[in-house]
């Protein structure tokens, strides 16, 4: 009889938040597909969790999705987690599921921290329609992105590094014009930090100092003002 595949929602920066249900399935599985487990590791140190590990990445997704459902089919049942939040947003595990799916293998999921959702509950901006488009193209096809978002009728999310906020701030009021923006940081952690403006406004605040932690940039529907 095949186990069960989860898919477990992580902290995205404060440890307590990881839920009871999650610690339990944590705990309770046969092995965790974790994006880097040296990440991982801290937070299992953390809740005295000593399930087995396996690394399941970007690099080596392919080949690891195959190899956990052989051993979700031998009666194994496995936790796939990534480095914060909720996997397959942004973040490996959508192949593991497709071919769990495919192969009749029961997928469950633990739902917890998700930076997506924590940003919009604080943006200040509409949240009854939104887009999640996550990192843009860094080069390639940049350009076309900006343009098919441009007039969506809804909030746009945007994952973005410390190194490179400062570039989209300016390829928003480049493309975009002088939107309303939100910008996130370090959610849930000590220097959690939540701007709402103009993206004028966004971008001096953050060129004063360099740019920290990681950030989620939340961009109004053209056309919404603050007033």
């Amino acid at each position: 009889m095949a186990g069960i595949l989860y898919v477990v929602g992580t902290p995205i920066g404060n440890l307590s938040d990881l839920t009871f249900r999650a610690e339990t399935t944590l705990k309770a599985v046969n092995l965790i597909a974790a994006e880097d487990t040296r990440t991982s590791k801290k937070l299992l140190r953390h809740y005295n969790i000593d399930t087995p590990l396996i690394a399941y990445h970007d690099n080596n997704e392919i080949n690891q999705a195959r190899n956990l459902i052989n051993k979700l089919n031998s009666g194994d049942s496995i936790a796939i987690i990534s480095d914060a939040g909720t996997p397959c947003i942004s973040d490996p595990g959508y192949r593991a599921v497709n071919l769990a799916k495919k192969e009749g293998i029961e997928v469950i999921t633990i739902p917890g921290p998700s930076a997506v959702t924590a940003a919009l509950s604080v943006s200040g901006l509409p949240t009854d329609h939104f887009y999640f488009e996550g990192f843009l193209p860094p080069k390639k096809g940049r350009r076309t992105r900006f343009e098919l978002l441009e007039s969506l009728p809804a909030t746009v999310v945007i994952f973005e590094s410390p190194h490179k906020v400062l570039r989209t701030l300016r390829d928003i009021h480049n493309y975009w014009g002088n939107r309303i923006i939100s910008v996130c940081r370090e959610l849930t952690k000590i220097f959690e930090e939540s701007f709402l403006g103009t993206v004028e406004d966004a971008e001096n605040y953050f060129s004063k100092s360099k740019p920290k932690g990681e950030f989620v940039v939340l961009v109004a529907k053209k056309g919404y003002t603050l007033d």
